[in-house]
This record gives C-alpha cells, structure tokens and sequence, in this order.
C-alpha cells in the first residue's frame, strides 16, 4: 500500500522527553491554538504557494487573529501580552507548517513592531502596532545592504538633515516583506557618523522596492531590493531612541530569539513526518520503521529535538526574567538551527525518493533551513559572538587584539 502525504500528517506534537511538563496551561494553549490553525490554514497549501514562489496573503487576516504578531507587547498597543515562552511556542508551531510564512512574522514581528516598540515615541507606538499586530498594516526592517550584511556598521545609506527633516539615499537587500509593505524602518548614517533608525511610509516617491528572482530558499516569501533615492521624511519620521549601532543590535537579539524557535519547528516537522513515514512504508515485507539504520535517524533526529526544546524553553524564561544575554541568543540560534539542517536532511534519507517531493514537505524544510541558516546572523559569525564571550577576544573585529598589559590587566 502506498504512503499518502495526509497519512503522514501527525496532530500532536513530539515530546520525548515531557516538556510539555515545563509549560504552564497557557502557554500549551498557545501551542495548540496555533498548531491547529496551521494544520487547518498553512499546511494544505504551503507547498503550493513554495513551489510557485508566490505570497499566502490570503493567511494574514487568521494571522493577524492569532495573536502572534508582537505577541510579547502589551494590550494597550493592541498585542497579546504572552511571555516569551508562549511565544516561542507560537512561532515554532508556525515554522512546522511554514518557514517562509515564519520569516514574514520575524520581518513582521522580531524586527518592524519591535523597533516601534522598543525604540518609537509614544505617537509611532499608538499608531502602527494595533494595525501591523492584526496585519492590517504591514512593516519591513531595512538594514542589510548589497555590501553590509554581517558588518552592519559599515552600512553605506545616508541621512542628510533638511528642512526640519531628512533626506535618504542608498540601498537595502534582502529586506523581507518590503514590496508590500506599509512602513519601512531603516537605518541611515549622518554626516557625524552617528546611525539612526526613521519609518519610512512606502508610498513615498524615494521609496522603491523590487522582489528578488530565482530564490530557491523561503520562496513563499519575498526579499527585496530596496532604492532610496532622494526619499523625504519628516522629523517625525525618526525613532526618537535609535541611537548608534547598539540600538540596532539590541532589535536583533530579539528577532534572532524568535528564530532558534523557528529551527525547533521546522525541525521538529520534518522528524514528525519521518517516523509517521517509517512506520507506513514497508520494504522487504516489513515497515522500514524495524530497520536498525531507520531507527538510527529516528533516534538522532528526536534527541537532537528534545535537547533543542528544553534549552528553548530555558531560553525563553531567561528572556522573561531580564536576564538573556545577546551571547547565549547567539548560542540558542546556532544551535537550534545547526541541528535543524541536520535534522531535514536525515528526514529526507528517511523518505527516499519520496523525500524529494514537495507533497512531503521536508525538501521544502531543507532548502528553508538553508535560509534560516544564514539569516539574523549566519551560523560563522553566531559562532563567533560565543566564541568572544567565553575568551575575551572578537575574532571578526578589523583590529588586532590588545594585550593583556594595553587592557591593564
């Protein structure tokens, strides 16, 4: 009997090792409510949207009901108010059905309303997270450019005062989200130097994005080039507390938080796949699920998981507790998505031929993963940022070490 693809959808998610334990009933309540939406909603047409490199805009508007979008911020701005674990939860159980769809939440969410939040006045605050966390209104978050990807402070966009206001000019790449967007935020240098963030509205005529081709990552979801060319904004336009660099970075440690728990889901997906798999298709008379080098893969894939939930989770209430470090989200982010890579590719030799069709999703992990893997700090320099804490020394900075007498040690 041959496997079919709705024989291998699974409703309930792995959990070896009972972390289920570890999470408050609200928090499981978030799981699962978002959990079936996306076997209800994403599941049943993720590939299809993958395969034709199109956008599920038909998905925001459940989306947006969710709670999901900034779904730590508070309700005064119109947010769910979950803790950091709940959302967590939330966004791996979106990336099991979606890693595309989990990018447009990071650009959306980790990166656009949390720049409003963190570092916007009060009238910015008020007037965009309402709609962007119902997705009424759509945000972008532009700091990557053609040639400052992991070097940020090397970005070349300018800001120019005029008028009371300023004047933008450069270019931004791989800024998800952008050719539908509502508002921008991007990060400018002025002529001191200093780098400062500004919400751009994308009806502005400076404005132009225009979607990448031929991607063969995240393809339900749309990177840009972004043009600044003669783009003026208004004084307003600048987030009053996006000072320097740092401010920047700070943005980013959140966004890549939400990210490892994007590799758990994807992961997580692609085993759940495995062994439903495995334990359907029958070689030599007998489910390959009784094969020892089967077994093997099943094994690896579920330790690999268990051991990746139980540090998100300690992640996540680190975060809740003010005590999470950019460092150990460096560590949680590379090591949740490392193991995710490994993890879609053992599913994949778990399925066969079979592993390569989109109909079973992990292929369409695989090459997701790919882009996760490089995105909100690649896996290099995330390494890097560990190995400065635990020696003291920035491997990837332009100047030489000092010595331990120039440090007056």
């Amino acid at each position: 009997m041959a496997v079919t693809v709705e024989g291998v959808r699974r409703g309930r998610p792995v959990d070896f090792v009972h972390v289920g334990s570890l999470l408050s009933e609200e928090e499981k309540g978030v799981r699962d409510g978002v959990r079936e939406f996306v076997d209800r909603e994403v599941i049943p047409g993720a590939a299809g949207y993958w395969d034709r490199a199109e956008f599920p805009f038909e998905l925001l508007p459940g989306l947006g009901e969710l709670g999901i979008l900034g779904g730590t911020f508070s309700e005064e701005y119109g947010c769910a108010g979950w803790n950091n674990v709940a959302y967590g939860l939330a966004i791996a159980e979106l990336a099991r059905g979606s890693g595309s769809l989990a990018t447009f939440l990071h650009v959306q969410s980790g990166l656009a309303m949390t720049a409003i939040h963190e570092l916007g006045s009060e009238e910015q605050k008020r007037r965009w997270l309402p709609a962007m966390a119902k997705c009424e209104k759509i945000g972008c978050f532009g700091l990557t450019e053609p040639e400052a990807g992991s070097d940020p402070g090397s970005l070349g966009t300018t800001a120019v005062e005029k008028d009371g206001g300023y004047v933008l000019d450069g270019e931004k790449k791989w800024i998800g989200n952008a050719s539908f967007s509502d508002v921008a935020v991007i990060w400018a240098r002025t002529d001191d130097g200093r780098i400062l963030g500004f919400l751009v509205e994308t009806d502005n005529p400076g404005f132009q994005a225009e979607v990448l081709p031929r991607k063969a990552s995240q393809r339900a979801a749309w990177q840009t080039h972004i043009t600044l060319r003669d783009c003026h904004v208004t004084g307003s336009a600048r987030l009053p507390k996006a000072e320097g660099l740092g401010s920047t970075l700070s943005i980013l440690t959140h966004s890549r938080y939400g990210v490892g728990w994007d590799g758990l889901g994807q992961a997580s997906d692609c085993y759940e796949t495995a062994l439903a798999y495995a334990g359907e298709r029958k070689q030599f008379g007998r489910p390959i699920a009784s094969f020892q080098l089967v077994q093997q893969k099943l094994v690896e894939m579920v330790n690999e998981i268990s051991l990746s939930q139980l540090l998100s989770i300690h992640v996540g209430r680190l975060k809740d507790a003010g005590e999470l470090d950019p460092a150990t989200v460096s560590m949680f982010k590379m090591n949740n998505v490392a193991k995710a890579r490994r993890i879609a590719a053992l599913a994949r030799e778990v399925l066969g031929g079979n592993g390569i069709l989109l109909d079973y999703r992990v292929m369409e992990h695989m090459a997701d993963i790919e882009g996760v893997y490089t995105y909100e700090g690649t896996n290099d320099v995330n390494t890097l940022i560990v190995g400065q804490a635990i020696t003291g020394h920035r491997a990837f900075s332009p100047r030489p070490p000092q010595r331990a007498d120039e440090k007056g040690e």
